[in-house]
């Protein structure tokens, strides 16, 4: 029996010994379960962090729109700062003046530009304001544009960059476009990242360049889009069809004789957009809205009770349409039509009219087009064929009236029927528009370069042959 008893305690001790041996056991897995555990967390957290293909915890614009957010706050208290040292100078300082930078103006301007456009209640101008608008903000945020380089050095260097000096006269819109883009952030110099390619010849500089000149143009342009093809891989890769020149001189369909296959295939993006004539496809080319830069800024538009005149047209009658338009009104009180140059005020012609009117000549387009929505006019475009800018965006039927050349004589019937309801509407509608046909350099949010990108982003979409 004793050595019952004695031998208990050692029990005891044993089943102690191997409880704790258990429980040590049992310890030492749990950490390594956890220890394990925390390994394959970080893991996740660092392939998610590193991963190219899963995407960001915000979207790009938005991230976008937070920095741009930032960067104008900074400048609006920058801008207060100012402000109050002006108002309230410090004891002993000289007062300081507020004059804001190019930079700021800029910056303040750009957010306005955004504000305004998505305040606008329902469609406004446009098909779908909300369909552009996502369309847009993709647009801003991916696409990249590759330029064929030209050495400063280059004899015709002048032919391909941009100009220093800020672009004026009857067809800026090509200058302005090139010197917009360089400007822009859109332009790539890594090939494989581009979305479009920009053959920056400028058609305007080849027709007044003694060595070049229109007898030589077509010559000029083919070989350049030779040599191109030979130095670069892109053109061959898909027969032209990313690449894309500007052109707003009619003199642009002489230059392409030689080239056809650039006509074909390339995106033409060009003021004279007539699609009755051969050579420019609407579903393939871009109108590009020709604008005559106006020295003045936004003027004050008069309301539609001080506009007096019904309609309004000055030009030279340099096709039958527009002179069948000043033949058949020239004399009337109401729709005033003069063939040359008036004496007095353009701009205030423009602003005390109610209808403006783009009248054909030489091609479809002209700068009236874009003097209406400076000056707050509504535009009436009598050019049959015209593939009008924008066209993909903007709704032209809520803002304009469009009048076949045959309806000339019924033009005060067609004008004098709209409502003021409906012109007090439409006249609304120029003004939301107007920002889509001003150029500036670096471009701002919505004006033409952007709208013209945006086309051009539309018709990005191509097949791509490997390149080897």
């Amino acid at each position: 029996m004793a050595s019952d008893h004695s031998g208990a305690p050692a029990r005891r001790r044993g089943k102690d010994a191997e409880s704790s041996s258990s429980c040590s056991a049992r310890r030492w897995i749990l950490g390594l379960v956890f220890l394990l555990a925390a390994c394959s967390i970080a893991r996740m957290a660092l392939v998610v962090s590193d991963s190219p293909d899963l995407p960001p915890r915000a979207e790009p614009w938005d991230q976008h729109e937070q920095q741009e957010e930032q960067r104008l706050s900074s400048v609006e208290s920058q801008s207060s700062s100012l402000e109050k040292d002006r108002r309230h100078p410090e004891q002993g300082m000289k007062e300081k003046i507020f004059l804001p930078s190019p930079a700021l103006a800029q910056a303040l301007a750009q957010r306005e530009s955004l504000r305004v456009i998505d305040t606008i209640a329902d469609n406004g101008p446009y098909h779908s304001r909300r369909a552009f608008l996502d369309d847009y903000r993709d647009m801003v945020n991916t696409m990249k544009v590759f330029v064929y380089p030209c050495s400063p050095r280059d004899p015709f260097s002048h032919i391909f960059l941009p100009t220093s000096s800020a672009p004026s006269g009857n067809y800026a819109s090509e200058a302005y476009f090139k010197k917009a883009l360089a400007g822009s952030g859109m332009v790539t110099d890594d090939p494989s990242q581009a979305d479009l390619f920009f053959m920056p010849f400028s058609i305007t500089r080849l027709r007044n360049d003694p060595k070049v000149g229109v007898g030589r143009m077509p010559a000029f342009v083919r070989d350049y889009v030779k040599n191109i093809s030979h130095r670069w891989p892109y053109w061959n890769r898909t027969g032209g069809s990313d690449h894309f020149y500007v052109a707003c001189h009619s003199i642009g369909k002489v230059a392409l004789e030689k080239a056809q296959h650039v006509k074909l295939n390339a995106i033409q993006v060009v003021c004279s957009s007539n699609y009755y004539v051969q050579g420019f496809i609407p579903h393939k080319d871009v109108a590009i809205p020709q604008i005559w830069p106006r020295s003045e800024s936004f003027r004050e538009i008069k309301t539609i009770e001080q506009r007096k005149v019904l309609a309004f047209f000055a030009g030279g009658s340099n096709s039958p349409v527009r002179a069948n338009v000043v033949r058949t009104w020239r004399n009337d009180t109401q729709i005033h039509a003069y063939p040359s140059r008036i004496q007095g005020s353009y701009a205030e012609a423009l602003l005390r009219s109610k209808f403006c009117l783009h009248v054909k000549g030489y091609e479809v387009n002209t700068a009236r087009l874009g003097d209406a929505f400076f000056y707050g006019c509504v535009p009436v475009v009598i050019a049959n064929h015209y593939d009008l800018p924008f066209s993909s965006v903007l709704n032209w039927k809520s803002f304009s009236v469009v009048v076949t050349t045959a309806n000339i004589p019924k033009l005060k019937a067609i004008l004098s029927g709209i409502s003021r309801e409906d012109y007090s509407q439409m006249h609304r509608l120029v003004l939301d528009a107007r920002r889509h046909f001003q150029w500036h350099a670096p471009p701002r949010e919505y004006d033409a370069f952007y709208m013209v990108m945006y086309q051009l982003w539309l018709r990005r979409h191509v097949v791509r042959y490997p390149l080897h």
